[in-house]
């Protein structure tokens, strides 16, 4: 029996594509403090929105959405926490660089 497999990357580290792009990540964090936020920085796999648009040219490090237990049944964002990021991205966008 003869087998041939073809591997093709599909999940790519963003990291390569931010680290040139790292003002995007100090504007984050600073929004998140000013927010009143503790900034949590946790790696994650590569198969996000962000790394694809990373990728495609758009520097796009991925932001909390204030939810638990993604892709599954039990998936939630409390009100609150959808309320923060909201503050935090307000701040994101109305802060001069």
């Amino acid at each position: 029996t003869t087998v041939q497999v073809e591997l093709k990357d599909s999940y790519y580290n963003m990291r390569e594509q931010i680290e040139p792009h790292m003002y995007l990540v100090h504007r984050a964090r600073a929004a998140f403090h000013k927010a009143g936020v503790e900034a949590v920085e946790v790696p994650i796999r590569g198969g996000t929105d962000g790394a694809r648009l990373s990728y495609m040219g758009l520097p796009c490090p991925n932001l909390s959405t204030g939810g638990a237990n993604f892709h599954g049944v039990m998936e939630y964002i409390p009100v609150h926490a959808m309320e923060k990021m909201v503050e935090v991205l307000v701040h994101l966008v109305t802060e001069s660089k």
